[in-house]
């Protein structure tokens, strides 16, 4: 037989320790501060044990920190035993975190299709190049980009590269445009957000490729990357950027590829709050989220090897 204390003070016990605040495991119960108070003292009484220290802030004792990821865990294992048999609420929401780039070129193209499957849960997208804290902002799923970090890492949905493209009104009708092609252009680049990541450039690009080096290439740059995209697709010089972000235009024929190598990007990685595991809306959105990732790189391998798009040279 288990021996387990009055669920309610161990419920209190656990929001507690989670928020670290009296009050907001008070709002998250939708009980009174006291309440919440009085059913950790019952806890204590019962065990015999401190599991708190209180003062200005709240803090866990040694016993608390011992016993707080245990009860962490099973709470989420018992909501997510339930969630098996929920299914989504009409105007359920989930918060979805990206870059701008990635939310206007991969995901919102996509999305009409996850609100034909589940036309109940609307899907809000904060696109944004700040990196967001999951456990301290209203999000459930950041899609981030870079390289991953062995101690948080998520689900990878894709690596991609970096290629020279640009629009086919600029490019020679009769052959590979190269970028001997645009001397009397200005070549385009964006502002990385992120300066710890060592980022593609022009530079590493011409080193790799035969060009006149007599003549010198200009540089018009953008703050966004979204605003380097939009200017390569109006012919005003060629672009280095993601094969992920530029995939649709390539395959369509709106860009052409100039003719050179393939650059290392990074990955794009799927980031989840584990406190938003039993939301039957959440799981759902991250699986078909999968599956188009999945789908993406499937259909590119295939190309590659029918030699129809070739993403590395």
């Amino acid at each position: 037989m288990r021996k387990i204390p009055p669920l309610n003070s161990v419920r209190a016990f656990e929001a507690v320790a989670r928020h670290q605040s009296f009050s907001a495991a008070a709002n998250e119960l939708s009980v009174t501060v006291a309440a919440v108070s009085h059913q950790v003292r019952q806890l204590e009484d019962g065990l015999g044990q401190k599991l708190l220290e209180r003062g200005r802030t709240v803090t866990l004792t040694p016993v608390g920190k011992t016993i707080y990821p245990l009860l962490r865990d099973g709470f989420d294992q018992i909501a997510q035993a339930f969630a098996l048999i929920d299914a989504p609420k009409e105007g359920d929401a989930i918060q979805v975190s990206t870059t701008r780039a990635f939310a206007e070129r991969w995901l919102m193209p996509r999305l009409a299709n996850f609100n034909d499957i589940y036309p109940a849960i609307r899907v809000h997208i904060h696109a944004s190049e700040k990196v967001v804290d999951l456990r301290s902002e209203t999000v459930d799923l950041a899609i981030r980009y870079g390289p991953t970090d062995a101690g948080r890492q998520g689900p990878v949905l894709f690596d991609d590269q970096y290629i020279a493209v640009a629009d086919p009104s600029i490019c020679p009708v009769d052959r590979a445009p190269t970028i001997n092609d645009f001397h009397h252009r200005s070549l385009l680049a964006f502002k990385w957000k992120n300066q710890a990541l060592q980022a593609p450039s022009w530079s590493a690009w011409l080193a790799r490729v035969e060009h006149d080096t007599n003549r010198d290439f200009r540089i018009s740059w953008y703050s966004e990357e979204t605003l380097a995209l939009h200017a390569v697709e109006r012919g005003l010089g060629p672009l280095l950027c993601s094969t992920v972000l530029i995939d649709d235009e390539l395959r369509s024929g709106r860009m052409r590829r100039v003719t050179g190598p393939a650059l290392p990007g990074f990955t794009y990685h799927l980031i989840e709050d584990p406190r938003t595991d039993s939301r039957r809306s959440v799981s759902l959105f991250r699986d078909w989220l999968l599956s188009e990732a999945k789908a993406f790189r499937d259909n590119a391998l295939n190309e590659v090897s029918a030699g129809r798009l070739a993403l590395s040279s």
